[in-house]
């Protein structure tokens, strides 16, 4: 999919990608899949949302961007939404789960970060996934006594993989060059939040008050954040 799209955009493009951004692809994806093996959803997303911010926020605050007062009351109360909304119902996670997920979050704001740096968005995102496959097949083959396939399976995960992953994280590169790694950080909380608010919207999942509330402290503390003009460009 992203090398058809690729091939449209320009005829004469090519995947470019790195194998660095590769391996922090594959890292995430392989570390999340296998974390959540026995991980509450709740939980996992509490985790890996925790190591996003903490990596994308302490790489800006190494490189002198700084939050001031509202930026820093929208942050926390996005943080604060977000465990509102993911934490009632969750337990304490097995050590060793916890670890891989946190090394998936880690691996992710990794590859977000690599991307501010892309010149093509879409071309890095092609070559990226491109070098990912052979880490992805070497890493499968312990569990090949476990693979089982059927054709809801293959379709499910085409459009999984291509469409919204693919494509996605190609549109997240495009986005994240202009964005400071603070603002970048802020903005992927929102995740949760609207998945949650398309479950209401396309399966027809009950809309809570603490769904709401919670949906509310997370967007309008993002809308703080994103108000911070001095964090547009990382200034400190």
């Amino acid at each position: 999919m992203l090398w058809v799209l690729l091939s449209i955009k320009n005829a004469t493009s090519r995947p470019s990608g790195t194998w660095f951004g590769a391996f922090t692809l594959f890292t995430y994806a392989f570390a999340f899949s296998y974390a959540y093996l026995n991980l509450e959803t709740g939980t996992g997303a509490l985790l890996l949302f925790g190591a996003v911010q903490l990596t994308m926020l302490g790489y800006g605050y190494c490189k002198g961007e700084r939050m001031q007062g509202v930026a820093i009351a929208g942050l926390l109360l996005a943080i604060g939404g977000l465990v509102a909304l993911l934490l009632p119902g969750t337990s304490a996670p097995a050590l060793g789960s916890a670890g891989i997920m946190l090394l998936s979050g880690i691996a992710w704001a990794g590859y977000s970060l690599i991307g501010k740096q892309s010149n093509d968005p879409l071309a890095s995102t092609a070559g990226n996934f491109l070098r990912a496959i052979p880490m992805m097949l070497l890493a499968s083959i312990p569990f090949v006594q476990d693979f089982s396939i059927d054709l809801l399976g293959v379709l499910c995960a085409i459009a999984s993989g291509t469409i919204a992953s693919g494509v996605g994280y190609a549109i997240w590169y495009a986005a994240i060059r202009s964005l400071s790694s603070f603002r970048a950080a802020t903005i992927q909380l929102s995740v949760p939040v609207l998945a949650s608010l398309a479950g209401v919207l396309l399966l027809g999942e009950q809309l809570t008050v603490r769904l709401a509330l919670t949906s509310l402290a997370v967007l309008g503390g993002i809308g703080l954040v994103l108000s911070d003009k001095r964090l547009a460009n990382g200034a400190s």
